[in-house]
């Protein structure tokens, strides 16, 4: 199975603290598991209120699917590419 790079846009109304993000964390730790699904990394806003998340997943559906079933806040799901270094034009 080809993984994709999986892009989780989310926004809250209060900052996040860390124990909030613990909770979506362990609830979606065996969402992923169930669906062969890995975080990479998360980039919080400073006023934590806005997050971004990559993942590797089999597509964005089944991202949906593992954020619904851990009762995850999203507002957008998407499949993305990384870009590292120098882009020539």
């Amino acid at each position: 199975m080809s993984l994709q790079r999986i892009v989780v846009e989310r926004l809250f109304d209060t900052p996040q603290s860390d124990a909030d993000m613990k909770l979506v964390a362990d609830r979606e730790r065996p969402c992923l598991a169930a669906y062969q699904a890995t975080w990479k990394r998360s980039l919080l806003s400073a006023d934590r209120k806005r997050m971004v998340c990559e993942y590797e997943a089999a597509d964005a559906e089944t991202m949906r699917r593992i954020e619904r079933e851990a009762g995850a806040q999203f507002e957008r799901i998407w499949v993305g590419e990384v870009i590292e270094g120098p882009v020539s034009a």
